[in-house]
C-alpha cells in the first residue's frame, strides 16, 4: 500500500507530481482520521510512518539567512513628514542562474528601478491572493447554496483610505 502512496517524481502528464501525491496523502490523512480540519505537522508524522522521505535539513547558514530576511522583512521606520510607518527595506525576487534568490534593498536608497520592481512584485502578489480569494468564495458559496452567501468586496479604495488617515496609537491617546 505504501508504495502506490509514495511519490513518483516523474513529472509528466501521466504521473502525480509530489505536490499531487502530497494532496492524496492529505485527503487520505484526512478520510482516516475523519478530521476536516488537519494540522500539517499530524500530516507530516502519518506521511513520515508511511516512508514518505524526510527532506534534507536546512543548513546553519540557510536558516541564519532566513533569520536575516525576516529582520528586514520586519524593520519600519516613521517617516519624518508624515509621521506615517512604511518598510525600510525593499524585496526583488530573481533568478540567478537556476537559483531564485531574494534582493533586499534600503528603502531610502534603492534606485527608482528596484523600488519599482518591489512595488510591482508586492502588487502582483496581493492581486493574485485577491484572485484565488474570489475562486475560493464563488466555490465556497456554490457548493453551500443552502447557507447565506458570502461576500468579500474586492474594491480596498475606502479600506486603504480609511487606514492611510486613521489617527496613529500616539495621537489615539493624546
Amino acid at each position: 500500500m505504501v508504495g502506490a502512496i509514495l511519490p513518483k517524481l516523474v513529472f509528466n502528464e501521466d504521473e502525480m507530481t509530489k505536490s499531487q501525491t502530497m494532496q492524496s496523502i492529505i485527503k487520505k490523512y484526512r478520510e482516516e482520521t475523519g478530521k476536516d480540519s488537519v494540522n500539517m505537522h499530524d500530516v507530516a508524522k502519518y506521511a513520515a510512518g508511511m516512508g514518505w522521505p524526510l527532506p534534507k535539513p536546512k543548513t546553519a547558514l540557510e536558516r541564519l539567512a532566513e533569520q536575516f530576511s525576516s529582520a528586514a522583512r520586519e524593520e519600519f521606520r516613521k517617516d519624518e513628514v508624515t509621521g506615517k510607518p512604511y518598510r525600510a527595506n525593499l524585496a526583488v525576487t530573481t533568478w540567478q542562474g537556476s537559483a531564485q534568490m531574494t534582493l533586499w534593498t534600503d528603502i531610502d536608497v534603492a534606485p527608482r528601478h528596484v523600488a519599482h520592481k518591489s512595488f510591482q512584485q508586492r502588487r502582483e502578489q496581493t492581486v493574485g491572493d485577491i484572485v484565488q480569494l474570489t475562486f475560493d468564495v464563488l466555490h465556497w458559496n456554490r457548493v453551500n447554496e443552502t447557507e447565506e452567501e458570502i461576500v468579500m468586496p474586492t474594491d480596498f479604495t475606502d479600506d486603504v483610505q480609511w487606514r492611510t488617515n486613521a489617527p496613529d496609537e500616539e495621537e489615539k491617546s493624546a
